[in-house]
């Protein structure tokens, strides 16, 4: 897809593994861009949040900044709210003010997974946890702004950059011969690069912005697995590479007590998206070789 944007692309949380795959994949497509994160971009400190925005003079913000760690939010509501919900609300309001569009990443835990199907944008969100309610509140914020933003609900993302189930998996092969693995949640993996094209396809759009580009949509790889299901599936990519795998036991939610409780069904219809963008992203097995061998590659597992 050919770019329509004219400025730089302000990406947030450029440390993170969006941000990090967002910039190379920004580069790769030779779009000017500017990546902040932390300590420059702070959103537990609101002047740095107009001051990047200032700096960058974007013609498109791209927040991939988050509070990610589901079970530690249990313990840390006030930071997690800070960065997923007040935080992004100051940043839309800024966008808001100046006219930027913005392009905010959110999470499939917005649902409580008892719906038994995928979820579409329309039905009720029922967080189960802090991590869900900071996002979906930040999600309502936004929306409250009256910014031009584009909200992306993904799930269970995973990259060679930064802590994700994919690299757990792999250290975990390295340190035992039996690897528990929950197997009655059931969702998709998505991976980070995938996500990144897609966001960047979407940018590409937002030049002649539409009033249909507003509003929360559904952004995550096709298909569907459990834990275990994706964990076999990474095994089975990093065997030829030379990683002997562990045997790999399923076991029940309750088995694997967490202090987040995690929806047991969190897959995404993401039709809208299709319909409204034409992106769609690629069935979810067709990553995980890819990921796993930059993963062996950078971690040296084997």
């Amino acid at each position: 897809m050919v770019s329509l944007l004219t400025g730089p692309i302000l990406i947030t949380g450029g440390s993170g593994q969006l941000g990090h795959a967002l910039a190379e994949a920004a580069r790769e497509r030779r779009l000017e861009f500017v990546a902040v994160s932390r300590p420059e971009f702070d959103f537990d400190l609101g002047e740095s949040i107009a001051a990047c925005v200032a700096a960058a003079n974007p013609c498109l913000v791209i927040n991939a900044a988050a509070y990610t760690a589901v079970d530690a939010a249990e313990s840390n509501a006030d930071a997690a709210d800070r960065a997923n919900h007040t935080g992004p609300a100051r940043l839309g309001e800024i966008c808001a003010a100046a006219g930027i569009p913005l392009i905010h990443v959110s999470t499939d835990y917005v649902f409580d997974g008892d719906k038994g199907s995928p979820y579409l944008e329309t039905d009720p969100t029922h967080p189960t946890g802090v991590y869900g309610a900071s996002k979906r509140a930040g999600e309502i914020a936004l929306l409250a702004t009256g910014a031009n933003v584009v909200i992306l609900r993904t799930a269970w993302l995973y990259s060679a950059h930064g802590k994700n189930f994919a690299r757990t998996m792999l250290g975990a092969a390295r340190k035992t011969n039996e690897v528990r693995v929950v197997m009655d949640q059931k969702g998709t993996p998505t991976a980070v690069p995938d996500l990144a094209e897609a966001i960047l396809d979407i940018a590409a759009l937002l030049e002649d912005w539409q009033p249909a580009y507003r509003g929360v949509f559904h952004a995550a790889s096709a298909g569907e697995t459990s834990w275990h299901g994706f964990a076999a599936a990474i095994y089975a990519a990093a065997q030829p590479l030379g990683l002997k795998p562990p045997t790999l036991t399923a076991i029940a939610t309750r088995d694997w007590p967490t202090p987040a409780k995690r929806p047991a069904d969190s897959r995404l219809d993401c039709g809208k998206l299709a319909a409204t963008f034409g992106v769609r992203l690629p069935e979810w097995q067709v990553s995980v070789g890819p990921v796993v061998q930059q993963l062996l590659a950078l971690d040296g597992v084997g």
